[in-house]
């Protein structure tokens, strides 16, 4: 198996890259898996400090190989999305990496891409981006924490626009909604990240940890609720009718046609 996963030492930096680009870096079972022993190395090794999460390629990820870990989600729930290890990129199924996490995005960023922008603590972005969170589009829901993050983080009306739409949207509409920190000329996006990533290695670790438990103290009694309640519905919504609509639709390039069963 290839690797699906990079990661490479900057220091006290470990940069983690998906690396599917002949499949615009879609996930599928492996790369997740692959992406949790990356964080579990973050989290495991005291002298990394910051990790910076980008793509190789053109674009970051065009999201879940739906056609391969839908089932999986379906059968198993959506703690499918977490992978064995100890930590969870998208900190909802496991535990969330104790060390920041600084994400470069470009071109292609969709679904899940948003919710690993939602889960991370500083967001670099190209301008060439382009954002789109398009479960309904495809007869499910997210389930990887944009349900519940993105309303507390960009607040409610800015998390609707684009969860129950599925429309696409760009940097400048990512800046304005606080979805992502900073937009760079594409192509920057990784140096850039890499660049935030040093200056916060470079302070204090156990201050740097410390200061990141605090603040996410406050969302963390919230953020259960809101998981167990994905727990029970995901897997219901992924076995519909519409749900397998949603994957035809997908594979022949058309609109869905949902009935709501």
């Amino acid at each position: 198996m290839s690797d699906r996963i990079t990661v490479e030492l900057d220091g006290h930096v470990l940069l983690i890259g998906v690396n599917r680009p002949e499949k615009r870096n879609a996930f599928d079972l492996a790369t997740i898996e692959q992406l949790a022993a990356a964080y579990d190395r973050l989290g495991a090794d005291p002298e990394l400090r910051v990790g910076v999460l980008f793509g190789h390629g053109d674009h970051f990820s065009a999201g879940l190989d739906l056609a391969e870990v839908g089932p999986a989600v379906a059968d198993r729930g959506p703690d499918a999305l977490a992978g064995p290890g100890r930590y969870d990129a998208f900190g909802v199924w496991g535990e969330q990496v104790l060390k920041p996490i600084v994400l470069a995005v470009q071109g292609i960023a969709f679904t899940l891409s948003i919710e690993l922008a939602l889960a991370s603590d500083i967001v670099i972005a190209a301008d060439d981006v382009r954002f789109r969170q398009l479960e309904i589009a495809r007869g499910i829901m997210p389930f990887g924490g944009a349900t519940f993050r993105a309303p507390a983080e960009l607040g409610w009306g800015n998390a609707m626009r684009f969860l129950l739409t599925a429309d696409e949207f760009g940097a400048e509409e990512a800046l304005r909604i606080g979805l992502v920190q900073e937009v760079v000329a594409a192509g920057t996006q990784l140096e850039r990240a890499t660049e935030v990533a040093r200056v916060i290695a470079a302070q204090a670790p156990l201050g740097v940890q410390a200061t990141l438990a605090n603040a996410r103290v406050a969302r963390a009694a919230a953020e259960r609720a809101a998981a167990e309640h994905l727990r029970e519905v995901v897997p219901r919504v992924l076995r519909s009718e519409d749900a397998a609509e949603g994957v035809r639709s997908f594979l022949e390039r058309r609109a869905g046609n949902f009935t709501g069963a």
